[in-house]
């Protein structure tokens, strides 16, 4: 198992180099994509501050189906282009919202969430998940936040795809 430690407070570029060598530690060898993302949900979860949701929504047809994840129960479905996951899936863009109140169409999972960010997971051009993260303070997720979680996912894309 890998012993994780979080990098330096307030180093974002440190901390999300430390989650992407723990995401990988711990899903090296194994081939089962659900299993991954439960155990990546699991890291962010632990040691990213200031989340109340933390988790995956995988593409299976043409709608978002909750995955793994971390915090209360939240929406099974979503269509694409609904919501901030829909819209990221549905884009294929990072979608980073400091007041999920003011995006038209947000889909009011927990009423505790403040901002969302969420990462469409691509693999040879073919979305296969989303990556989405709620806080429930206001602005709480950055462009170090998406730069950091975007490399996360692409170096995710081989365990997810196994």
């Amino acid at each position: 198992m890998f012993d994780f430690a979080p990098g330096q407070a307030g180093d974002k570029a440190a901390l999300y180099a430390d989650l992407r060598a723990a995401a990988l530690a711990v899903t090296e060898g194994e081939t089962d994509a659900i299993a991954n993302m439960a155990n990546v949900a699991a890291l962010i979860w632990q040691y990213l501050p200031d989340l109340n949701w933390a988790g995956f929504y995988r593409l299976v047809g043409d709608e978002l189906v909750l995955g793994p994840f971390q915090g209360k129960p939240a929406c099974i479905r979503i269509p694409l282009g609904k919501g901030v996951c829909g819209t990221a899936a549905a884009a294929r863009t990072t979608q980073c919202v400091a007041d999920v109140h003011a995006f038209p169409g947000h889909i009011a999972c927990d009423a505790a969430s403040a901002s969302e960010i969420v990462v469409p997971i691509l693999h040879r051009d073919h979305l296969i998940a989303v990556l989405g993260l709620d806080s429930p303070v206001a602005g709480r997720f950055d462009e170090d936040d998406a730069t950091g979680l975007q490399s996360l996912c692409t170096a995710l894309i081989p365990a997810l795809c196994a």
